[in-house]
């Protein structure tokens, strides 16, 4: 009974001291709303992970529970907005949120709408994203000012005469996150106005710890600074190295090729790499085969230091993803008649599977297309159209009054088209009899399916 009692009083203990942060908000305009938080993966792919989600009662209420063990930023989009908020651990937030304010029907079709960003303010008003959004809110007000002088003229005195205010009304170093975002904002700032070489930034880029490498801030000056790197390098006077270094999957050359143009030393010289890879392999201006070597390469997929092999993995998934060879993901989902249907089962044709929006003209004529190829093909092919959930009785009376053949899978959540990574509508993809992509970019009915896979039956190379 004692050790008992003993066990629970220890447990309690632990239980208290877990930092807990919690998140509530009061707000009936969003009565029955669900509020879907996402964090990075990590600062190169920048895979969105699920976070927490709030559900909203029908009240306006709603409150979670969070365990957070070091600053961490999130961000929820919602109607035309992404919300962007930090969490500390063991503190009390309370959103304040913005006048709902959902899509509109060409917002919703637009596969390059990008939401309107606001840092969340919370009812104490003094919290960590508040005092970020103030400090965010004086920058751009300061910059927008002296737009002309620093963007036209290059007025290294009007950079400093910025930096100067902000630095005696914002005393950021009690916090190290505050700290850490002012000094790297008026960087990305300094950056753009002053045409400063990414190798000027290595020692600050190369000071940021770890934890600092998913706030917006510090990703913000990463992109800046590498993106596309390797690609503008090899149109340089590096044009025979760089190429051959990537080509030959010379690693170490590469590693020292960063470590010296740029200025870099620590954790950050391999991310900037993975960055350039990452780039690279879809520029088309490197061999795509020697870049995934690179990445399965001892110096990533062994590396010593877990984070590194685990943002190189992402990495390598990412671009392994769909490409010619690889196994798609099967779908299952319910046609229109509400049956279950499955794309992986092999029935000895190929695939073609066309993500589409009947709400999009565009879409409608590219679905009516597919009679023709239905006909020419039928021996060859099976259909799969995967819609995108709209009016079920419109969708149905469309498919049924045109004659749209092939199976018509209804995606009712978008789990699929989130799966496939489809942003805008069509996108097709042709897979062979075990589910595995035949081409790199499998076009849409219209825009000449016919003629590419004429080629492929010409060449023999597949006998279904």
């Amino acid at each position: 009974m004692t050790r008992l009692l003993l066990l629970i009083i220890f447990l309690s203990a632990i239980s208290r001291a877990t930092p807990a942060t919690v998140i509530y908000l009061n707000n009936k305009e969003y009565s029955g709303k669900e509020l879907r938080f996402f964090k990075y993966s990590d600062v190169v792919t920048k895979n969105e992970i699920p976070a927490f989600s709030l559900k909203v009662d029908t009240e306006g209420h709603s409150k979670k529970e969070i365990t957070v063990k070091h600053t961490t930023y999130v961000f929820c989009d919602f109607g035309i907005y992404r919300g962007m908020l930090f969490l500390e651990p063991d503190k009390t937030i309370e959103l304040l949120m913005p006048p709902l304010r959902e899509k509109s029907f060409a917002d919703e079709k637009n596969p390059f709408f990008d939401p309107v960003e606001f840092w969340f303010s919370t009812g104490s008003g003094n919290n960590l994203t508040d005092k970020i959004s103030h400090f965010d809110a004086q920058l751009n007000r300061l910059t927008d000012k002296f737009f002309n002088q620093l963007y036209f003229r290059q007025s290294e005195k009007a950079f400093d005469s910025i930096a100067s205010y902000l630095d005696q009304n914002f005393d950021f170093k009690n916090s190290e996150t505050l700290y850490l975002h002012k000094k790297l904002k008026l960087k990305s700032i300094e950056t753009d106005v002053l045409r400063l070489d990414a190798s000027k930034n290595g020692e600050l880029m190369s000071s940021v710890d770890r934890n600092f490498h998913l706030h917006p801030a510090f990703i913000e000056l990463f992109d800046k600074l590498y993106t596309n790197k390797l690609s503008l390098e090899i149109k340089s006077a590096q044009t025979n190295k760089i190429y051959k270094a990537v080509s030959a999957s010379n690693t170490a050359l590469l590693i020292e090729f960063i470590k010296n143009n740029y200025r870099l030393n620590g954790t950050i010289v391999e991310l900037a790499l993975l960055k350039m890879l990452h780039d690279a392999y879809y520029s088309g201006d490197f061999p795509q085969n020697t870049i995934i070597k690179i990445l399965d390469s001892d110096v990533f997929a062994s590396n010593s230091d877990k984070y590194i092999r685990d943002i190189s993995l992402n990495v390598l998934k990412k671009l392994k993803f769909l490409r010619k060879g690889s196994r798609a993901p099967a779908i299952c989902l319910k046609n229109t008649d509400g049956q279950e249907v499955r794309t992986n089962e092999n029935n000895g044709k190929f695939k073609y599977l066309i993500f589409a929006d009947i709400e999009m003209m565009v879409c409608r004529e590219h679905l009516k297309y597919l009679r023709k190829i239905e006909e020419k093909y039928q021996k060859y092919i099976k259909i799969y159209i995967i819609l995108r959930k709209t009016g079920l009785i419109e969708m149905k009376m469309f498919l049924d009054k045109q004659d749209i053949p092939g199976v018509h899978l209804v995606d009712e959540n978008g789990k699929y088209i989130e799966k496939y990574k489809v942003r805008s509508f069509p996108v097709c993809f042709l897979l062979n009899e075990d589910h595995e992509v035949v081409f790199r970019q499998t076009k849409a009915p219209l825009d000449g399916f016919e003629q590419q896979f004429e080629v492929l039956l010409r060449s023999g190379k597949y006998q279904n």
